[in-house]
């Protein structure tokens, strides 16, 4: 990224802005932060702000012991105004007063309320959501970020690649989450976002957390793990494994599971809608007797989050465009016996839809 990149995605913030009929956005620490400005803010009790009004001005607030951090991230390289505040002065009122009078202001979704609430009163209004404004500008990548979302596809493919150091028979999921989480750092991430290790039966609970259950002989073993890269851009990728031979009948479903996935990710294209992407998974594991034990969505968007729009799911009649990245991952789970998943992240761009992950979907037996 660059200046330019943040210059661009303030104007058109501000562009938004007044096609929604508001005067300002307000934005906190996170993803649509670091996004706009490329700062990537502690989440504090503090006050950090970025607001941006519809004429593109923009200023940033920031408690003044967290002023060299704002400095380093390269703020000052963007046309911004820095306020900074001591501990002695109320930063809600500071920000306002150099802004001025709004009327209609709105905050990104996730802001904390109580910031919301002491923003509110500084202006003497009351804020609403953003909703989509800001998701819908972070919804088509660029190229630069398509090609962050591969090179975090291609680090959590080697961390799949190397699992049988690991999944071993006799060792519990918390000590094989501990050694895939080195991995995934070792592998160029800067954080470990998640790292599921469901054996046997847990493997029916498509979020299982990291249990001191032992991996037996036979367990099919979900393993969906992701991280965030140096370039604020996420991986996520899910792959099956199994310690020696698997009960046949859940070799069976899996097959059944592989084609399903493969028509998901053969319907995926520029002009379908992300609902139909969907149905193409969901029609075939329910033609096959599996459509009852698939109990979420196919897939997910993903960028500086690893969980945002757009969502591939029945209803959405939003159309795939250039620039979309998602996640295709149907699954099955029943309920005291095992549970499977396959999930590759898909990137659309100039026409064609490729995946960032590349490693087999075949049932690894180790």
């Amino acid at each position: 990224m660059n200046k330019s990149d943040f210059v661009t995605r303030i104007s058109k913030v501000a562009g938004a802005l007044t096609m929604a009929g508001k005067d300002l956005l307000l934005v906190s620490p996170g993803a649509d932060l670091r996004y706009l400005i490329g700062y990537d803010a502690l989440p504090l009790e503090r006050l950090t702000c970025l607001a941006v009004n519809a004429e593109g001005r923009s200023w940033l607030i920031v408690p003044k012991l967290e002023l060299p951090a704002a400095m380093a991230s390269g703020v000052a390289d963007i046309p911004v105004q820095l306020l900074d505040w001591e501990e002695t002065q109320n930063p809600y009122e500071l920000l306002a007063s150099e802004i001025g009078q709004i009327k209609a202001p709105i905050a990104n979704n996730l802001m904390w309320l109580e910031k919301a609430k002491f923003l509110g009163n500084a202006f003497g209004v009351e804020l609403e959501l953003a909703n989509e404004l800001l998701s819908d500008l972070r919804l088509v990548k660029s190229s630069f970020e398509i090609d962050a979302l591969h090179e975090a596809g291609h680090a959590i493919d080697r961390v799949h690649s190397s699992m049988e150091k690991w999944l071993k028979p006799g060792r519990t999921e918390r000590e094989v989450g501990r050694d895939i989480a080195a991995a995934i750092i070792q592998e160029g991430h800067v954080t470990v976002d998640f790292v599921i290790v469901a054996s046997g039966p847990n493997g029916a609970s498509p979020h299982h957390e990291l249990s001191d259950r032992v991996i037996g002989l036979g367990d099919p073993i979900v393993v969906d793990i992701g991280g965030t890269m140096p370039s604020g851009y996420c991986s996520d990728s899910t792959r099956m494994y199994v310690c020696g031979q698997p009960p046949a009948d859940f070799l069976e479903k899996y097959e059944i599971l592989k084609v399903a996935q493969q028509l998901a990710f053969e319907q995926a294209a520029i002009g379908v809608t992300c609902a139909s992407i969907d149905s193409a998974a969901r029609d075939y594991l329910s033609a096959n007797g599996l459509g009852e034990f698939f109990i979420h969505r196919t897939g997910h968007g993903i960028g500086m989050d690893t969980h945002e729009n757009p969502y591939i799911v029945q209803g959405n009649q939003e159309v795939v465009r250039s620039g979309f990245a998602f996640s295709i991952e149907p699954g099955f789970y029943i309920p005291g016996l095992y549970g499977a998943r396959i999930e590759d992240i898909v990137t659309c761009e100039d026409g064609q839809v490729k995946s960032a992950n590349n490693t087999s979907h075949d049932l690894v037996i180790l």
